[in-house]
């Protein structure tokens, strides 16, 4: 489970489940929070109560105005093309001809119709389990270096690289191992109090349950109490009504499955499954067209929130109405290689792409210039990126993540955003708990307790920057959308400008209770709002060339 990609999810049930099972029957039930609407991020501060974009506010400024379809790639973990809230904003590429199994536009993909997938192998495999990059750089590297204690003369540089990398590896396999042996127990518990749930509700195998479904729960037989107690809890802190005991049971797995891979890596699953070298861009095709596997939920999630079906009476509303969706599958169940995100974002600019979402990350990037260069290829392209901070509640100046846009030549570009996550108040929590921060972020967006579409016609509430960044790209899409003369430098100019600095809102610092200034935890020390980037971006004189 990457840390940007994936919901905040692990340390959630750490804290919900360290009591025995034995003991709970002897607690009281836990008081529900008061959860916030299922669309409280699309709602206004001063007319709603909830700290949203003030989406709607933004269409009352746009209405009767003519907009122009925009396309937004979202470099993620794939997407369930069949879902319902989907339907007619799938990106299409005009030059492909569907399933002939013929690259018919010669960009050396076969059958792109919707996006491509560069974890994808022959027979319809991919390889979207994965492990850190820290744990594939050690078993690189280790045999050169792992019985050094001072840097080969001329070899300084690769020395140091080992270092923060055998650094960083064992802090993983740490913190990995530590929480296999908290999680595994709790997985145990999940299993067999689903049991007893599903018999005293009379489901079949296959059927499912909610937080409404526990209240017919109602019997004298304490294991029964007690597991009812258990999912109380776990359903209450996991998104609610908006989510299912097969949904928290398939994210767990998924998520101890990344830390079984950190700790017992699979280092060919690679090799095997695609077929590539990862460490070589030789610009040869790879990968498949198939962008639903079972790890799809994220990158369906993202891309709802960009753009989902507006007022069609189903799902939600996503916060652009005139995109089309690219998906390009680039982000395991682990860490993103660097070579895919380079091509990924090399795709979405060649096939029209003008805003690209970006919820991943990781801490090593041993082809840091690769992706520099496709980033600087997207700012010469005109095409803004927009990306997740990460959940770590680690400030990002002092322990950078990657990919940034501090250049390893000493250079910096204007077409990304770095977003941090907010809660719905305004108050101590409005800085999520988790959420990454620093002045090497831009600003904040909703974050917490966001609902989304996921895959197989479900929804799902969940907490993460990955959430916080697809609702900025929104934002963004929807500024070109009415005004599409604008730059890419000019949008995120009308993005930062609505943001306006909280100076004196005090906050719990991410993943503290000490209390500090709203404002310093970002560039511009605000929370985005659409209707004020929109405001702003109305009095810009547009810089776009025609030919971008």
């Amino acid at each position: 489970m990457q840390k940007f990609s994936k919901y905040v999810f692990g340390a959630t049930l750490c804290g919900a489940l360290l009591m025995s099972f034995g003991s709970m029957a002897q607690i009281a039930p836990p008081t529900p929070p008061a959860d916030p609407p299922k669309n409280w991020h699309t709602m206004d501060l001063s007319t709603d109560g909830f700290f949203g974009i003030s989406l709607n506010q933004a269409y009352i400024f746009v209405k009767g105005k003519k907009s122009k379809t925009v396309v937004v790639a979202t470099i993620d973990s794939g997407i369930d093309t069949a879902q319902k809230d989907l339907q007619g904003i799938l990106w299409v590429n005009p030059k492909e001809i569907p399933g002939n199994g013929i690259d018919d536009d010669g960009d050396g993909y076969v059958d792109d119709v919707h996006g491509w997938n560069f974890l994808g192998g022959k027979n319809g495999k991919c390889d979207y389990t994965e492990t850190t990059e820290e744990v594939r750089e050690y078993a690189k590297l280790q045999g050169k270096y792992a019985n050094l204690t001072s840097a080969p003369a001329g070899d300084e540089k690769g020395y140091n690289y080992w270092l923060v990398v055998k650094a960083t590896h064992d802090s993983t396999v740490n913190k990995s191992s530590t929480e296999l042996s908290e999680l595994k127990p709790e997985m145990n518990v999940l299993m067999i109090t689903n049991g007893y749930i599903k018999s005293a509700l009379k489901l079949g195998t296959d059927a499912t349950f909610d937080i409404h479904d526990l209240d017919k729960v109602q019997s004298n037989n304490d294991t029964v109490n007690r597991s009812k107690y258990v999912w109380n809890m776990v359903l209450t802190q996991e998104g609610g009504g908006a989510t299912t005991n097969a949904k928290v049971l398939k994210d767990l797995s998924e998520y101890l499955e990344k830390l079984n891979n950190d700790v017992n890596p699979d280092l060919n699953s690679r090799k095997e499954i695609v077929g590539d070298n990862p460490d070589v861009m030789d610009g040869k095709p790879y990968g498949n067209n198939i962008l639903k596997y079972p790890d799809a939920s994220h990158g369906t999630g993202v891309a709802g929130l960009i753009g989902a079906k507006r007022n069609n009476g189903y799902g939600i509303d996503g916060v652009a109405d005139n995109v089309r969706i690219m998906s390009i599958k680039a982000v395991p169940n682990g860490d993103e290689y660097d070579k895919d995100i380079a091509n990924a974002i090399r795709f979405a600019v060649d096939h029209g792409a003008k805003v690209i979402n970006m919820s991943f990350g990781k801490k090593i990037s041993p082809h840091k210039d690769w992706v520099d260069a496709a980033m600087k290829y997207a700012a010469d392209k005109d095409v803004l990126l927009v990306q997740a901070s990460g959940n770590d509640n680690q400030n990002i100046d002092d322990k950078p993540e990657f990919p940034n846009n501090h250049f390893l030549d000493g250079t910096t570009s204007d077409n990304l955003i770095s977003v941090d996550a907010s809660a719905w108040k305004q108050d101590t929590t409005l800085a999520a708990n988790f959420t990454n921060y620093g002045k090497n972020t831009d600003l904040f967006a909703p974050g917490v307790k966001v609902t989304s579409i996921d895959e197989d016609a479900e929804f799902n509430t969940a907490d993460g920057t990955s959430f916080a960044s697809p609702i900025t790209a929104g934002i963004a899409a929807l500024i070109l959308e009415y005004y599409p003369k604008l730059t890419a430098a000019q949008v995120k100019e009308a993005i930062l400008a609505s943001a306006t600095p909280l100076k004196g809102v005090m906050v719990y610092k991410p993943g503290t209770h000490d209390l500090v200034d709203f404002t310093t935890l970002s560039k511009t020390g605000g929370v985005v709002n659409a209707y004020k980037a929109l405001e702003i971006a109305s009095k810009m004189k547009g810089e776009r060339k025609k030919n971008d």
